[in-house]
């Protein structure tokens, strides 16, 4: 392993471990404003939702709308799932058993 590669690495730890440090040693001393408390709230949703659109929509590099599009399909009925039942365990596996059946079972 070259120096160059060893000094990115140390680099990457001691910005990742900095970043950690701070927000673990800081927790319970500082206070948001009840405004950004409650906007920090959105961030997992949006980026759950940052993840998971671009794999649904474009599973193979490009824009793919399409009845065809297996991972869209499991995404709808996970969805509806999700409207019905209200309970993300029951959402995750019928979202998996339908892009399995879909993907392996139909072959599309």
């Amino acid at each position: 392993m070259s120096s160059a590669e060893l000094t990115l690495i140390f680099g990457m730890f001691v910005v990742t471990f900095g970043v950690r440090y701070v927000l673990f040693g800081m927790a319970g001393r500082i206070h948001f404003p009840a405004w950004l408390s409650s906007a920090l709230g959105f961030v997992p949703p949006v980026v759950l939702t940052a993840i998971i659109v671009p794999a649904v929509l474009m599973p193979k590099g490009t824009l793919w709308i399409s009845p065809y599009n297996p991972w869209l399909l499991a995404a709808l009925f996970a969805f509806l799932v999700a409207l019905v039942r209200k309970d993300l365990l029951t959402t995750i596996v019928a979202g998996m058993l339908a892009f399995m059946l879909l993907r392996f079972g139909i072959g599309l």
